[in-house]
């Protein structure tokens, strides 16, 4: 039989669409689909951030983790149903994208590039860089920052931000934040720079006791939020609805007062006007 030049243009499309539509990227079931066939729900979350979420003995707890339990109880998820998947800051896009995770609960910044690729609930806590530094140190905020030695992240936000806006301190980097503290301790750095809740989980370990204290002035706003296929709308707005009555009903303060609160930091009013990026 003879297949004119046209048929097999569409031909080739129609198998390429689904060829597309069944292989990876921004397939597969949105949250609320998965988890009310499976019961279960895979949450990446980071491994090395006390306060926040820190994997001890093959348990993860913090203030992260306490959010992923509200938004899987929210969809119908027993905790211990979760799938807790170890992610870091240059893989989230591709442990979602590829269905490694069904979302991610990760200090995960909500900003126009990254909704490019992802789409994000929340946010559920508005975080901003700050600096550690010693208890006995004289700087009170970036304007000290003459002369002086600052530890943070290769290639972050936060030490783009002390590069650009404070060109006058000296810029010490690491591939980690932890590996900052025992410079901070020595005294060969003067201070530690990202976003505040991160480095008040540092602060509040119990070996770090004493030695740190978090300055208090923030110079950003870095909106957290849970990020998820992009294609994923319905989920995203189902998401909000469980933060916004996790906010009601005492369940974030719950979370709070068990992980970060322990600092004796007050828990921060969830402004949920703010929950807006699920249309983007």
């Amino acid at each position: 039989m003879r297949v004119t030049r046209a048929a097999a243009i569409v031909a080739v499309a129609a198998l390429s669409f689904t060829t597309g539509a069944c292989g990876g990227g921004d397939s597969g079931p949105g949250v609320i689909e998965k988890a009310a066939k499976t019961k279960t729900l895979a949450i990446g979350v980071k491994p090395d951030q006390p306060g926040l979420s820190l994997k001890t003995d093959g348990t993860y707890v913090g203030f992260d983790v306490e959010i992923g339990k509200i938004v899987a109880k929210g969809l119908g998820v027993d905790p211990a149903n979760i799938q807790w998947k170890e992610t870091s800051t240059p893989n989230r896009e591709q442990v979602i994208k590829e269905g490694t995770v069904d979302f991610v609960v990760a200090t995960y910044t909500i900003n126009d590039a990254r909704k490019k690729a992802v789409r994000f609930a929340g946010p559920y806590y508005i975080a901003g860089q700050d600096l550690l530094v010693k208890t006995d140190s004289t700087i009170r905020g970036p304007e000290d920052l003459d002369g002086k030695v600052v530890c943070s992240i290769a290639g972050s936000t936060s030490a783009r931000r002390i590069r650009s806006q404070y060109p006058k301190a000296r810029l010490q980097q690491f591939d980690q934040d932890a590996r900052c503290l025992p410079d901070l301790e020595s005294g060969a750095v003067d201070a530690m720079s990202t976003d505040d809740v991160i480095l008040l989980g540092y602060a509040m370990q119990p070996e770090n006791a004493g030695k740190f204290k978090l300055v208090g002035k923030t110079f950003s706003e870095e909106p957290y939020g849970i990020g998820m296929k992009k294609k994923d709308r319905a989920g995203c707005e189902k998401i909000n609805e469980i933060l916004k009555a996790a906010a009601r009903d005492g369940s974030y303060k719950a979370a709070w007062d068990a992980t970060l609160g322990k600092s004796g930091n007050s828990v921060p009013t969830l402004d949920t006007s703010k929950m807006s990026h699920c249309s983007a």
